[in-house]
């Protein structure tokens, strides 16, 4: 059985998030949800997993919070610049340096700049020591970096470094 089922309590997640989120219980959804119920798993288990840092998890929520305040806040700054003159926007690419050498921390901070509203992470350079990040507004590309390292990396880096 745990061959089948190698992390039970996850195939019962996915099983009941499936159903939930299709709001029914027809047939084929039954048999979708069980399919990917036993599937995902099977194919995640052979993922390494470290384990988890006490402390990762506060910071988490911590930058969980950040990450949403930001979005909220950056809809608004860019709904204020759409709804003005077009001579205030000023576009640019900034390339941020990174000090973050986990490959999922890398991952998850292009991830939250591309979440939030006004910026978009569009490439990492060839040695992966910069990322490259399209911002729809920006009067100071060196404060723009280093707000993105204070926010979203220093966090990142306590989590998965």
């Amino acid at each position: 059985m745990s061959r089948l089922l190698p992390q039970p309590l996850m195939s019962l997640v996915l099983f009941l998030v499936w159903l939930g989120l299709n709001n029914t219980v027809h047939p084929a959804h039954l048999l979708l949800g069980a399919a990917l119920a036993v599937g995902i798993p099977l194919w995640t288990h052979r993922v390494p997993r470290e384990p988890g840092r006490p402390n990762a998890f506060v910071t988490a929520a911590i930058l969980g919070c950040v990450v949403l305040y930001d979005i909220v806040k950056s809809n608004i700054d860019v709904a204020r610049l759409i709804l003005g003159p077009e001579a205030r926007i000023k576009p640019s690419f900034v390339w941020v340096p990174l000090d973050i050498q986990d490959p999922y921390g890398r991952v998850a901070l292009a991830g939250i700049i591309t979440m939030t509203p006004g910026t978009l992470s569009a490439d990492f350079s060839e040695d992966e020591q910069f990322l490259l990040v399209h911002a729809f507004n920006v009067d100071d590309p060196a404060a723009l970096a280093a707000d993105i390292k204070a926010r979203y990396e220093t966090p990142l880096m306590e989590i998965f470094e």
